[in-house]
């Protein structure tokens, strides 16, 4: 692969990433360090422990992403890459969102790397990384398209007009999607992460066994996932015989439908080419399967990146990074760590 190739770094949340990608969008390599079986115990992610775990992390999935990629022969001492030889072209790392400890790991590992090899850094949104994942993956995309990000810590529909173009259309007025998936998880004993869990059990449960609501469905494009898991706790103490395969499958129903809803209004409100899903929870199956569906059904085109590209990685932030570098320039080095970090908007016409 020919142009600038970029170390992407992610330590956001509870994922200790490195990835090395050119700047045509490439994966050269993606290195994923989960630190699921650190926080299970406890039900949900401990920042402390998580910022811990980076600083032991990081260095080793930096160096298995660039030995993965082949990244020009870099050669090793023993306080890390040398100086006289860069492995990439750049460095990005995102900034924020995400928890403040977590994020100055990866984001002082980066400035150390861009000083010492004498190449640009870039600092990126970790929501507008989620946005390249599906860049990845689809080369060719014809704009707008109607993206539904939706994660653990976020649920929004974009209006995205291309790289660098966003405009939000909706989002959750209280919990996010995937945080919904974790309460009820937690509460029906399943453990932590809770996505996954309940997709797995409800692959053997009645989707229509509980009446569940969908909130704020007929209203707008902002979403409500609140309301919803409180219904599933008095369900299930109401009628404790139903199984916790019924409940998954009801809840997770419920939580797909107001997705896919939302997000095929907000295509038809911006005239959207397409439906795109991003983030966490769109690796969940039946939510894959039903907008796909449902948007082709409606002849828009539909782009799902890779279930690897949903979950935070770090080849999404090297993919935003070379795109900012050539387009924005490099990120200044004295630049800080944003746990509160919103998407940069434009105002478009709609």
């Amino acid at each position: 692969m020919t142009g600038p190739v970029v170390l992407g770094i992610e330590t956001s949340c509870d994922e200790t990433a490195a990835a090395v990608v050119s700047a045509e969008g490439g994966v050269l390599s993606s290195v994923v360090s989960s630190q699921v079986d650190v926080h299970a115990v406890y039900g949900g992610v401990v920042p402390e422990l998580a910022g811990r775990a980076h600083l032991e992390l990081l260095n080793p999935v930096i160096d298995l992403a660039l030995t993965r990629a082949g990244s020009r022969g870099a050669t090793r001492s023993g306080s890390g890459f040398t100086k006289t030889k860069s492995p990439v072209d750049a460095v990005a790392a995102t900034i924020g969102p995400g928890l403040i400890g977590a994020l100055l790991v990866g984001l002082s590992e980066a400035k150390a790397l861009s000083l010492a090899w004498g190449v640009p850094f870039a600092g990126v949104n970790h929501l507008e990384g989620h946005l390249f994942a599906t860049l990845i993956d689809h080369r060719e995309i014809d704009w707008p398209l109607a993206v539904l990000l939706v994660s653990g810590g976020h649920t929004m529909l974009v209006s995205m007009e291309g790289p660098g173009r966003y405009r939000l259309l909706g989002e959750t007025v209280d919990d996010a999607a995937g945080e919904a998936f974790d309460k009820v998880a937690r509460f029906l004993g399943l453990g932590y992460p809770g996505g996954p869990a309940i997709e797995r059990i409800a692959r053997g449960g009645d989707p229509t066994r509980l009446a569940l609501p969908r909130a704020m469905l007929e209203e707008g494009l902002d979403m409500s996932f609140s309301g919803l898991k409180t219904a599933v706790v008095r369900s299930v103490k109401r009628s404790p015989e139903i199984s916790n395969e019924d409940v998954a499958a009801s809840f997770q129903q419920a939580v797909v439908d107001v997705l896919v809803t939302k997000t095929l209004r907000a295509a038809e409100r911006v005239h959207a080419r397409g439906v795109c899903l991003a983030g966490g929870v769109a690796a969940n199956g039946p939510l894959r399967r039903a907008l796909a569906e449902a948007a082709a059904g409606l002849g828009l085109g539909v782009f799902l990146p890779s279930r690897e590209m949903c979950t935070d990685n770090a080849a999404m932030v090297a993919a935003a990074g070379a795109w900012q570098l050539e387009h924005i320039g490099p990120t200044p080095l004295d630049i800080g760590a944003d746990p509160g970090l919103r998407l940069t908007l434009i105002d478009l016409p709609g």
